[in-house]
C-alpha cells in the first residue's frame, strides 16, 4: 500500500505540472492584454510597458514559466495584479468559505442518497422507485443556476423564509454565525447531489443484489434487512466512494455558479473574477489547487476501495 500511495503521489505531481504548463500556454493565446486589462483603456502605452517589465510579461513565456515554477518551489503563488495580495493569501481567506459551504452538502447529500438509493433498488418498479427516479432525473438534468434562482424566488422572495444571498463577510466563523444565510446554497449543492449520489447506490445496490454471495446469505436464513445492511450496502459503497473521490475538487469549484448566485465569497468567484480581468497569478493559483484536490480525491478512493473491499490490494 505504501509503495502504491508513493507512486501515485509521483504521477500526481506530474500530472500537476502538465495542467500548469497547459493552463500557462492557453493563458498566453488568448485575446487580450493583462496589463490593459488591469490597468484600463485609458492607460499610456508607457504605463502598460512598465508593468508588462515589472510582472515579467515582456519575457519569453518558456522563461516566465521557468520563473513560475522556482517561485512555486519556493512555495510562492504569486501577486494577484488586480487584488493587491499575494495568491497564497486569497486560497487561504476564500478556501475556508468554500469548506464551510461544500462539505456540509456533502455529508447531507450522502445521507440522504445512500438510504434513498438502498431502498429504490430493494424495492425496484416499485412506486418509490419511480418516484425518486422522476425527481432524480429532473435535479440531475436541472443546471445548477436555475436550481438555485428557483429556490431564491420561491423560499426567499416568496415565503420570506430565508434570505436571498449568502452572509456577506469574508470570514468563515462569521458565515457560520449567520446559518440562514447558507441555506439556499447549502440547499441547492445538496439537490443536485443527492440526484447524482442516489442514481450511481441504486445501480451499484441492483448490480449486488445479483451476486452470488447475496444469495448464498439468502439461502443460509440470514433475515433480508441483515443481507441487505451486512452484505449488499458494504459492498454497494465501492461506487460512492469513488464520486466522494471526484467531489473534492467540488470543495473549490462547485461555489463557481451557486457563489455567483448568492454572491458568497469563495475560490470559486475569485476564480471566475481572475478570468475575467487576466489575473494569470490567480488563475494559475487556483487551477493548480484543484488539480492537486483531484489527484488526491482520486488516491483517497482507491485506499477507500481496499477498506472497503478487502479483495482490492496494491501491494
Amino acid at each position: 500500500m505504501i509503495r502504491f500511495i508513493l507512486g501515485r503521489l509521483v504521477q500526481a505531481i506530474v500530472v500537476v505540472l502538465i495542467v500548469t504548463i497547459i493552463v500557462f500556454i492557453l493563458q498566453h493565446l488568448l485575446p487580450g492584454n493583462p496589463a490593459r486589462a488591469i490597468l484600463g483603456l485609458h492607460a499610456s502605452p508607457a504605463e502598460l510597458r512598465a508593468f508588462e517589465a515589472a510582472n515579467g510579461l515582456n519575457r519569453a513565456v518558456p522563461i516566465q514559466y521557468l520563473d513560475y515554477l522556482w517561485r512555486l518551489l519556493h512555495g510562492n503563488l504569486g501577486f494577484s495584479y488586480k487584488l493587491n495580495e499575494s495568491v497564497l493569501s486569497l486560497i487561504k481567506n476564500d478556501v475556508p468559505n468554500d469548506i464551510v459551504l461544500v462539505v456540509p452538502a456533502l455529508i447531507i447529500s450522502l445521507l440522504i442518497a445512500i438510504p434513498v438509493g438502498l431502498h429504490q433498488a430493494a424495492h425496484r418498479n416499485h412506486a418509490f422507485d419511480y418516484g425518486a427516479t422522476a425527481v432524480s432525473f429532473l435535479l440531475y438534468s436541472m443546471p445548477s443556476f436555475w436550481l438555485g434562482l428557483l429556490l431564491v424566488g420561491w423560499l426567499a422572495v416568496d415565503l420570506r423564509w430565508f434570505p436571498a444571498e449568502a452572509p456577506q463577510t469574508s470570514s468563515a466563523l462569521d458565515m457560520l454565525a449567520h446559518p440562514s444565510g447558507l441555506v439556499l446554497p447549502v440547499l441547492t449543492l445538496v439537490l443536485v447531489n443527492v440526484a447524482w449520489f442516489s442514481r450511481y447506490m441504486r445501480s451499484s445496490v441492483i448490480e449486488t443484489l445479483a451476486q452470488d454471495y447475496v444469495r448464498t446469505a439468502r439461502a443460509k436464513g440470514l433475515s433480508e434487512r441483515a443481507v441487505r445492511y451486512r452484505h449488499v450496502l458494504p459492498n454497494s459503497l465501492i461506487s460512492i466512494v469513488t464520486l466522494v473521490g471526484l467531489s473534492l475538487p467540488l470543495i473549490f469549484t462547485a461555489g463557481l455558479i451557486v457563489e455567483q448566485i448568492f454572491n458568497l465569497q469563495g475560490i470559486g468567484l475569485a476564480f471566475y473574477t481572475a478570468v475575467g480581468e487576466q489575473d494569470y497569478p490567480v488563475e494559475l493559483g487556483v487551477i493548480l489547487l484543484i488539480g492537486v484536490a483531484t489527484v488526491l480525491g482520486n488516491l483517497l478512493a482507491d485506499v477507500g476501495y481496499a477498506i472497503l473491499d478487502p479483495r482490492v490490494r496494491y501491494d
